[in-house]
């Protein structure tokens, strides 16, 4: 397992609890990429039905600086408005001349969301606008649906975690922004699915690679992989009912009755040796309340690969930018 070398601490640094609006001391931490690490489960899982679906039901102060914006994603949303200087006061901690864009037309997927904080590796995203004060570094735990568990986001190094399993960034000049990392296969019950890994595999040309990304909600794969993958899970799951796709899913089943199943793992083969594997609830989800869930993949019109936000639900995830590491674990939330 990859551990990070804690040595001595530096003059207090400046980490950002969002979370709880705090300040916390940081340490300086060397990451190396781990060779045998996994964050597993069970081949097969059990899904709490009829859980889930009882729980499916269940200060700025602006400068006189603006300028236009238009922001557009990979989906069709997009966001124009004004770019403006603000200051943020988190806690004890004051920020000043932070770049936020206020959307004054929003279109697309935005639908119950306040707003957006960018985390990219771009200079324009909050991570690069706070530079040297959290050293490219943070750390966070995305809420898992159904758990009741609340969810954290931290900056700076000394928020990143002891046993996490590293795997390297992989830099790509034409989309600096984006974080790469490397992918080498899919599995499916603990039998990895036969797919090339030059299917995954990030070109001379800033083409295809696997990015990792939590404005996007479900995985999107090249369609080849995605179809490998999808029929591997439907070979393992005959016994379940199965029901009509539904928006962009194509593999759904109908549950209803159910109040548990028994369906496969999925796993994450990263490159260097460790593997992740996904609790059920990240990869079969409800998409109504009368008991249809969804295969949460869907296939990319690209060579470019995404791990989306449901993926990453209730898993510990940091980013070490200074030192070109992403780490999985070893907390969930």
């Amino acid at each position: 397992m990859a551990l990070m070398a804690a040595s001595q601490a530096p003059p207090m640094a400046l980490t950002l609890l969002i979370l709880l609006l705090s300040l916390l001391a940081t340490t300086t931490t060397t990451t190396t990429a781990s060779s045998s690490s996994s964050i597993s489960y069970p081949n097969f899982q059990h899904l709490n039905v009829k859980q889930t679906l009882s729980d499916l039901n269940t200060n700025l102060n602006p400068s006189t600086a603006s300028a236009a914006a238009n922001v557009a994603y990979g989906d069709g949303s997009y966001t124009r408005g004004t770019l403006a200087l603000e200051t943020l006061t988190l806690g004890r901690a004051v920020i000043k001349n932070i770049a936020i864009g206020c959307g004054h037309m929003n279109r697309g997927m935005f639908v119950g969301a306040a707003g957006l904080l960018g985390l990219g590796g771009g200079s324009l995203s909050f991570v690069g606008q706070l530079g040297g004060q959290t050293g490219g570094a943070f750390t966070y735990c995305l809420v898992s649906r159904g758990t009741g568990s609340s969810g954290s986001l931290e900056f700076g190094r000394g928020a990143l975690p002891v046993g996490a399993a590293w795997v390297p960034l992989i830099r790509n000049p034409r989309a600096t922004s984006f974080y790469y990392i490397g992918l080498v296969g899919l599995g499916v019950g603990g039998a990895r699915v036969p797919i090339s890994e030059d299917t995954f595999r990030l070109t001379e040309l800033g083409l295809g690679g696997v990015v990792m990304d939590t404005g996007t909600a479900v995985t999107r794969l090249p369609t080849v992989a995605y179809e490998a993958f999808r029929d591997a899970f439907i070979q393992q799951t005959a016994n379940l009912p199965r029901a009509s796709g539904v928006s962009i899913f194509d593999t759904c089943y109908d549950l209803y009755g159910f109040v548990s199943v028994r369906v496969p793992t999925i796993s994450f083969y990263l490159s260097g040796g460790p593997i992740l594997t996904l609790p059920a609830r990240n990869f079969l989800i409800p998409v109504d309340d009368i008991g249809t869930f969804c295969f949460a993949f869907a296939p990319s019109p690209t060579g470019l690969s995404i791990i989306g936000n449901i993926q990453q639900e209730g898993i510990q995830i940091s980013f070490d930018g200074a030192n070109g590491f992403v780490g999985f674990g070893p907390n969930v939330c």
